[in-house]
């Protein structure tokens, strides 16, 4: 990658981290919170100490992809991991709490599609891994995990 330039690849996920998929952010300004229990958001409160912002979960994924021409860790946030696994990051979480496995499944079901990744470097200097900033599936009967793991834990979808 040549300077801060986003670059495109057509990539296949090797792998996926399914130890920590989430972290915890503000409702209100999606700013990154403690993972204790009932924090409340330092920002948002200064500025209205009468709310007490609550909080939501989003995706942060570790994935290993291969390109033509090497093997990549990137990182894929909330907006790239929905495509992924087709569903918000609480609700994979819910969902997970029932099935125990459905993380790693999830890896499972992943491993092998191919993908065009719009790539950046981050922002943040002390960040080690490139941001999939856009995730666009190839394979036309794509299903994010979600799909299959209700069809394999015999799940209906919730509407």
């Amino acid at each position: 990658m040549e300077g801060n330039k986003p670059t495109t690849v057509m990539c296949t996920v090797l792998a996926l981290d399914h130890s920590n998929l989430f972290y915890r952010a503000c409702s209100v300004c999606e700013r990154t919170l403690p993972d204790t229990p009932n924090s409340l958001c330092r920002f948002c409160d200064s500025f209205n100490p009468a709310s007490s912002s609550s909080s939501k979960r989003l995706f942060r994924l570790l994935v290993s992809i291969a390109t033509d021409t090497k093997v990549l860790n990137v990182i894929c946030f909330d907006r790239a991991a929905r495509v992924l696994f087709g569903c918000s990051a609480d609700e994979f979480f819910d969902f997970a709490k029932i099935h125990p496995f459905a993380a790693a499944n999830a890896g499972t079901i992943l491993e092998g599609e191919m993908f065009k990744m719009t790539l950046s470097k981050p922002k943040n200097g002390n960040a080690q891994h490139l941001r999939a900033v856009s995730v666009l599936p190839l394979r036309t009967g794509f299903r994010p995990a979600i799909e299959t793991l209700r069809e394999l834990y015999g799940v209906r979808a919730s509407s």
